[in-house]
Protein backbone atom coordinates (compact mmCIF):
# COMPACT_ATOMS: atom_id res chain seq x y z
CA UNK A 1 0.00 0.00 0.00
CA UNK A 2 1.44 3.31 -0.97
CA UNK A 3 2.95 5.45 2.11
CA UNK A 4 1.12 8.33 1.33
CA UNK A 5 -2.38 6.85 2.03
CA UNK A 6 -1.33 5.15 4.73
CA UNK A 7 -0.23 8.50 6.45
CA UNK A 8 -3.58 9.96 5.47
CA UNK A 9 -5.64 6.88 7.26
CA UNK A 10 -3.27 6.63 9.88
CA UNK A 11 -3.98 10.12 11.47
CA UNK A 12 -5.92 10.06 14.68
CA UNK A 13 -9.38 11.50 14.09
CA UNK A 14 -11.72 13.26 16.67
CA UNK A 15 -13.72 10.07 17.34
CA UNK A 16 -10.39 7.89 18.17
CA UNK A 17 -9.48 11.17 19.82
CA UNK A 18 -12.27 10.93 22.33
CA UNK A 19 -12.04 7.25 22.75
CA UNK A 20 -8.45 7.42 23.80
CA UNK A 21 -9.58 10.02 26.44
CA UNK A 22 -11.95 7.36 27.87
CA UNK A 23 -15.13 7.45 25.90
CA UNK A 24 -16.30 3.70 26.37
CA UNK A 25 -18.81 3.59 23.85
CA UNK A 26 -18.85 4.51 20.11
CA UNK A 27 -21.09 7.79 19.25
CA UNK A 28 -24.27 6.73 18.31
CA UNK A 29 -24.96 9.85 16.37
CA UNK A 30 -22.56 9.43 13.77
CA UNK A 31 -23.92 5.67 13.10
CA UNK A 32 -26.98 5.78 13.91
CA UNK A 33 -30.22 7.59 13.07
CA UNK A 34 -32.32 9.44 15.72
CA UNK A 35 -35.81 8.80 14.02
CA UNK A 36 -36.11 5.60 15.82
CA UNK A 37 -39.90 5.07 13.64
CA UNK A 38 -37.51 4.69 10.91
CA UNK A 39 -36.37 1.30 11.60
CA UNK A 40 -33.80 -1.19 13.93
CA UNK A 41 -32.37 0.97 16.42
CA UNK A 42 -28.96 -1.05 15.60
CA UNK A 43 -28.93 -0.93 12.11
CA UNK A 44 -26.34 1.77 11.02
CA UNK A 45 -28.14 4.45 8.53
CA UNK A 46 -26.80 5.46 5.46
CA UNK A 47 -28.05 9.29 5.70
CA UNK A 48 -25.66 9.40 8.83
CA UNK A 49 -22.64 8.03 6.19
CA UNK A 50 -23.15 8.42 2.85
CA UNK A 51 -23.12 12.67 2.56
CA UNK A 52 -24.68 14.59 0.41
CA UNK A 53 -26.97 12.12 -1.56
CA UNK A 54 -23.60 9.98 -2.47
CA UNK A 55 -23.63 6.42 -4.12
CA UNK A 56 -20.56 5.42 -2.45
CA UNK A 57 -18.65 6.90 0.42
CA UNK A 58 -15.32 5.83 2.37
CA UNK A 59 -14.00 6.42 5.80
CA UNK A 60 -11.06 4.56 7.45
CA UNK A 61 -12.17 2.04 10.45
CA UNK A 62 -12.84 3.33 13.64
CA UNK A 63 -9.74 1.68 16.23
CA UNK A 64 -9.28 1.49 19.64
CA UNK A 65 -13.33 0.34 20.40
CA UNK A 66 -15.29 -2.64 20.23
CA UNK A 67 -18.30 -1.61 17.77
CA UNK A 68 -21.44 -3.59 19.38
CA UNK A 69 -23.85 -6.08 17.15
CA UNK A 70 -25.26 -4.27 14.17
CA UNK A 71 -26.58 -4.42 10.61
CA UNK A 72 -26.44 -1.72 7.42
CA UNK A 73 -28.76 -0.71 5.27
CA UNK A 74 -26.67 -0.16 2.80
CA UNK A 75 -23.68 -2.36 1.14
CA UNK A 76 -20.19 -2.20 2.53
CA UNK A 77 -16.86 -3.64 2.05
CA UNK A 78 -13.77 -3.28 4.16
CA UNK A 79 -10.29 -3.78 2.85
CA UNK A 80 -7.75 -4.44 5.23
CA UNK A 81 -4.85 -2.11 4.35
CA UNK A 82 -2.41 -2.96 6.48
CA UNK A 83 -2.51 -4.95 9.82
CA UNK A 84 -5.42 -6.78 10.86
CA UNK A 85 -9.04 -6.71 12.61
CA UNK A 86 -11.52 -8.84 13.67
CA UNK A 87 -14.88 -9.08 12.90
CA UNK A 88 -18.17 -12.09 13.81
CA UNK A 89 -20.47 -11.90 11.47
CA UNK A 90 -23.85 -13.95 11.71
CA UNK A 91 -21.85 -15.55 14.51
CA UNK A 92 -19.00 -16.45 12.03
CA UNK A 93 -15.48 -14.81 13.60
CA UNK A 94 -13.19 -13.57 10.62
CA UNK A 95 -9.44 -12.08 11.15
CA UNK A 96 -8.91 -9.90 7.81
CA UNK A 97 -5.39 -10.00 7.26
CA UNK A 98 -3.45 -7.22 5.48
CA UNK A 99 -4.96 -7.14 1.67
CA UNK A 100 -7.70 -9.07 2.34
CA UNK A 101 -11.41 -7.42 1.53
CA UNK A 102 -14.89 -8.33 3.10
CA UNK A 103 -18.12 -7.81 1.36
CA UNK A 104 -21.47 -7.80 3.76
CA UNK A 105 -25.56 -6.88 2.33
CA UNK A 106 -27.69 -5.06 4.12
CA UNK A 107 -28.77 -8.36 6.30
CA UNK A 108 -25.81 -9.15 7.75
CA UNK A 109 -25.23 -8.66 11.73
CA UNK A 110 -21.83 -7.37 12.31
CA UNK A 111 -19.45 -6.64 15.33
CA UNK A 112 -15.89 -5.72 15.73
CA UNK A 113 -13.24 -6.01 18.13
CA UNK A 114 -10.92 -2.98 19.02
CA UNK A 115 -8.30 -2.84 16.29
CA UNK A 116 -5.07 -1.04 17.18
CA UNK A 117 -3.25 2.08 15.66
CA UNK A 118 -1.32 0.34 13.18
CA UNK A 119 -3.86 -1.75 12.00
CA UNK A 120 -5.59 0.39 9.43
CA UNK A 121 -8.53 -0.67 7.32
CA UNK A 122 -11.06 1.39 5.21
CA UNK A 123 -15.49 0.77 5.01
CA UNK A 124 -16.63 1.44 1.97
CA UNK A 125 -20.64 2.32 2.43
CA UNK A 126 -22.67 1.47 -1.27
CA UNK A 127 -25.69 1.95 -1.73
CA UNK A 128 -27.27 -1.10 -4.21
CA UNK A 129 -28.07 1.21 -6.75
CA UNK A 130 -24.28 2.04 -7.28
CA UNK A 131 -23.75 -1.72 -8.25
CA UNK A 132 -25.71 -0.74 -11.35
CA UNK A 133 -23.97 1.50 -12.62
CA UNK A 134 -20.68 -0.29 -12.09
CA UNK A 135 -21.78 -3.14 -14.04
CA UNK A 136 -23.42 -1.28 -16.82
CA UNK A 137 -19.34 -1.06 -17.86
CA UNK A 138 -19.26 -4.95 -18.26
CA UNK A 139 -19.81 -7.01 -21.45
CA UNK A 140 -23.18 -8.12 -22.02
CA UNK A 141 -21.77 -11.65 -22.15
CA UNK A 142 -23.70 -13.94 -20.42
CA UNK A 143 -22.11 -14.57 -16.93
CA UNK A 144 -23.97 -16.32 -14.38
CA UNK A 145 -21.43 -16.44 -12.01
CA UNK A 146 -21.71 -12.51 -12.23
CA UNK A 147 -24.99 -12.18 -11.61
CA UNK A 148 -24.81 -14.76 -8.66
CA UNK A 149 -22.77 -12.65 -6.78
CA UNK A 150 -24.63 -9.60 -7.42
CA UNK A 151 -27.40 -11.49 -5.74
CA UNK A 152 -25.17 -12.27 -2.72
CA UNK A 153 -24.63 -8.49 -2.25
CA UNK A 154 -28.23 -7.99 -2.31
CA UNK A 155 -30.79 -10.29 -1.46
CA UNK A 156 -30.84 -11.88 2.09
CA UNK A 157 -31.65 -15.47 1.01
CA UNK A 158 -28.77 -16.34 -1.21
CA UNK A 159 -27.03 -18.82 1.27
CA UNK A 160 -25.01 -16.25 3.29
CA UNK A 161 -24.99 -12.49 4.25
CA UNK A 162 -20.96 -11.74 3.13
CA UNK A 163 -18.42 -12.73 0.81
CA UNK A 164 -14.33 -12.99 2.12
CA UNK A 165 -12.07 -12.69 -0.60
CA UNK A 166 -8.16 -13.35 0.14
CA UNK A 167 -6.76 -11.81 -2.50
CA UNK A 168 -3.30 -10.01 -0.84
CA UNK A 169 -1.30 -12.02 -3.61
CA UNK A 170 -3.11 -10.87 -6.07
CA UNK A 171 -1.67 -6.98 -7.69
CA UNK A 172 -3.68 -6.08 -9.62
CA UNK A 173 -6.54 -6.16 -7.66
CA UNK A 174 -4.30 -4.59 -4.72
CA UNK A 175 -3.30 -2.05 -7.51
CA UNK A 176 -7.21 -1.50 -8.68
CA UNK A 177 -8.12 -0.80 -4.91
CA UNK A 178 -5.56 1.57 -3.90
CA UNK A 179 -6.62 3.09 -7.12
CA UNK A 180 -10.40 3.35 -5.65
CA UNK A 181 -9.04 4.94 -2.15
CA UNK A 182 -6.79 7.65 -3.50
CA UNK A 183 -9.44 8.53 -6.09
CA UNK A 184 -11.95 9.05 -2.83
CA UNK A 185 -9.31 10.54 -0.54
CA UNK A 186 -8.86 13.40 -3.26
CA UNK A 187 -12.35 13.68 -4.81
CA UNK A 188 -12.58 17.04 -4.10
CA UNK A 189 -9.83 18.00 -6.97
CA UNK A 190 -11.47 15.95 -9.39
CA UNK A 191 -15.17 16.79 -11.09
CA UNK A 192 -15.40 13.35 -12.46
CA UNK A 193 -14.52 11.63 -9.51
CA UNK A 194 -17.84 9.63 -9.20
CA UNK A 195 -17.87 8.36 -12.95
CA UNK A 196 -13.88 7.38 -11.69
CA UNK A 197 -15.44 5.71 -9.03
CA UNK A 198 -18.09 3.60 -10.94
CA UNK A 199 -15.43 2.83 -13.24
CA UNK A 200 -13.06 1.56 -10.82
CA UNK A 201 -15.61 -0.37 -9.30
CA UNK A 202 -16.38 -2.08 -12.38
CA UNK A 203 -13.03 -3.00 -12.99
CA UNK A 204 -12.10 -4.40 -9.08
CA UNK A 205 -15.44 -7.08 -9.84
CA UNK A 206 -13.80 -7.58 -13.02
CA UNK A 207 -10.44 -8.76 -11.62
CA UNK A 208 -12.57 -10.60 -8.56
CA UNK A 209 -14.97 -12.82 -11.21
CA UNK A 210 -11.28 -13.71 -12.93
CA UNK A 211 -10.26 -14.98 -9.33
CA UNK A 212 -13.64 -16.13 -7.54
CA UNK A 213 -11.22 -19.28 -6.32
CA UNK A 214 -10.34 -16.62 -3.89
CA UNK A 215 -13.20 -16.62 -2.27
CA UNK A 216 -14.29 -17.78 1.15
CA UNK A 217 -18.10 -17.81 1.99
CA UNK A 218 -20.05 -18.55 5.37
CA UNK A 219 -19.38 -21.91 6.93
CA UNK A 220 -23.05 -22.04 7.09
CA UNK A 221 -23.70 -21.58 3.35
CA UNK A 222 -22.85 -24.56 1.92
CA UNK A 223 -25.25 -24.15 -1.09
CA UNK A 224 -23.46 -20.87 -1.25
CA UNK A 225 -20.20 -22.41 -1.95
CA UNK A 226 -21.00 -25.07 -3.86
CA UNK A 227 -23.09 -23.11 -6.27
CA UNK A 228 -20.17 -20.92 -6.38
CA UNK A 229 -17.29 -23.62 -7.80
CA UNK A 230 -20.16 -24.93 -10.19
CA UNK A 231 -20.54 -21.52 -11.81
CA UNK A 232 -17.04 -21.12 -11.99
CA UNK A 233 -16.74 -24.77 -13.36
CA UNK A 234 -19.27 -23.83 -16.55
CA UNK A 235 -17.15 -21.06 -16.76
CA UNK A 236 -13.61 -21.85 -16.80
CA UNK A 237 -14.56 -25.35 -18.77
CA UNK A 238 -17.88 -25.05 -20.81
CA UNK A 239 -16.63 -26.75 -23.69
CA UNK A 240 -16.66 -30.06 -22.06
CA UNK A 241 -18.67 -29.27 -18.38
CA UNK A 242 -20.86 -32.27 -17.82
CA UNK A 243 -22.42 -32.46 -14.32
CA UNK A 244 -21.38 -35.76 -13.26
CA UNK A 245 -17.94 -34.88 -13.44
CA UNK A 246 -18.36 -31.72 -11.22
CA UNK A 247 -20.59 -34.54 -9.38
CA UNK A 248 -17.55 -36.52 -8.95
CA UNK A 249 -15.13 -33.58 -8.39
CA UNK A 250 -16.88 -32.42 -5.00
CA UNK A 251 -18.51 -35.64 -4.10
CA UNK A 252 -21.81 -34.41 -4.20
CA UNK A 253 -25.20 -36.20 -5.57
CA UNK A 254 -26.02 -34.97 -9.19
CA UNK A 255 -29.66 -34.82 -8.10
CA UNK A 256 -28.33 -32.33 -4.70
CA UNK A 257 -26.35 -29.98 -7.22
CA UNK A 258 -29.07 -29.48 -9.57
CA UNK A 259 -31.47 -28.56 -6.98
CA UNK A 260 -28.97 -26.59 -5.48
CA UNK A 261 -28.61 -24.64 -9.19
CA UNK A 262 -32.49 -23.93 -9.54
CA UNK A 263 -33.11 -22.93 -6.53
CA UNK A 264 -30.29 -20.35 -6.15
CA UNK A 265 -29.68 -19.43 -10.14
CA UNK A 266 -33.26 -20.20 -11.16
CA UNK A 267 -31.78 -22.38 -14.26
CA UNK A 268 -30.50 -25.94 -14.51
CA UNK A 269 -27.33 -26.80 -15.31
CA UNK A 270 -28.09 -27.74 -19.04
CA UNK A 271 -29.40 -23.91 -19.55
CA UNK A 272 -26.34 -22.51 -17.70
CA UNK A 273 -24.01 -24.84 -20.07
CA UNK A 274 -25.87 -23.68 -22.78
CA UNK A 275 -26.14 -19.79 -22.44
CA UNK A 276 -22.28 -19.36 -21.65
CA UNK A 277 -21.41 -21.87 -24.79
CA UNK A 278 -24.07 -19.73 -27.07
CA UNK A 279 -22.68 -16.38 -25.47
CA UNK A 280 -19.10 -17.60 -26.31
CA UNK A 281 -19.94 -18.42 -29.78
CA UNK A 282 -21.42 -14.80 -30.41
CA UNK A 283 -18.07 -13.49 -29.04
CA UNK A 284 -16.45 -15.76 -31.83
CA UNK A 285 -18.50 -14.74 -34.49
CA UNK A 286 -18.37 -11.28 -33.55
CA UNK A 287 -14.33 -10.92 -33.29
CA UNK A 288 -12.87 -13.44 -35.55
CA UNK A 289 -13.19 -15.52 -38.78
CA UNK A 290 -13.16 -18.71 -37.36
CA UNK A 291 -15.24 -20.77 -39.49
CA UNK A 292 -19.23 -21.42 -38.02
CA UNK A 293 -18.19 -25.17 -38.01
CA UNK A 294 -14.81 -24.40 -36.17
CA UNK A 295 -16.95 -22.43 -33.50
CA UNK A 296 -19.72 -24.88 -32.90
CA UNK A 297 -16.47 -27.53 -31.81
CA UNK A 298 -14.44 -25.07 -29.90
CA UNK A 299 -17.69 -24.13 -27.64
CA UNK A 300 -18.63 -27.30 -26.93
CA UNK A 301 -20.57 -29.07 -29.95
CA UNK A 302 -19.32 -31.72 -32.23
CA UNK A 303 -22.66 -31.87 -34.04
CA UNK A 304 -22.49 -28.15 -36.04
CA UNK A 305 -26.02 -29.42 -37.66
CA UNK A 306 -27.70 -29.40 -33.45
CA UNK A 307 -25.31 -26.17 -32.93
CA UNK A 308 -27.22 -24.23 -36.05
CA UNK A 309 -30.58 -25.54 -34.57
CA UNK A 310 -29.32 -24.39 -31.47
CA UNK A 311 -28.13 -20.80 -31.98
CA UNK A 312 -31.28 -20.19 -34.60
CA UNK A 313 -33.76 -21.06 -31.73
CA UNK A 314 -32.33 -18.98 -29.33
CA UNK A 315 -31.43 -15.73 -31.21
CA UNK A 316 -33.51 -16.37 -34.46
CA UNK A 317 -30.92 -15.89 -36.73
CA UNK A 318 -28.70 -18.18 -38.06
CA UNK A 319 -25.19 -18.30 -36.81
CA UNK A 320 -23.83 -16.50 -40.71
CA UNK A 321 -26.44 -14.16 -40.01
CA UNK A 322 -25.29 -12.94 -36.68
CA UNK A 323 -21.73 -12.45 -37.81
CA UNK A 324 -23.49 -10.69 -40.83
CA UNK A 325 -25.37 -8.05 -38.51
CA UNK A 326 -22.23 -7.09 -36.54
CA UNK A 327 -20.03 -6.48 -39.07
Amino acid sequence: MNAEIIKKLSVITDEEKAILSGEEHINRELYYSSEKTKGNKDEVDSSRVLQDGKLIDMRPHVRFIHFPLHTHNYVEFIYMCQGETTHIIDGQRITLKQGDILFMNQHAGQEILPAGENDIAVNFMILPQFFDKAFSMLENEVNPLRDFLISCLTKKDIGGNFLYFSVSSIPQIQNIIENLIWNMLTESDKNDYRMINQVTMGLLFINLLEHSDTLKTSRHSYDQEIVFGLLRYIDNDYQSATLSSFSKKVKEDEYVLSRMLKKNTGQTFKELLQAKRLSKACELLKNTDISVADISVLVGYDNTSFFHRLFRRTYNVSPREYRLSQG
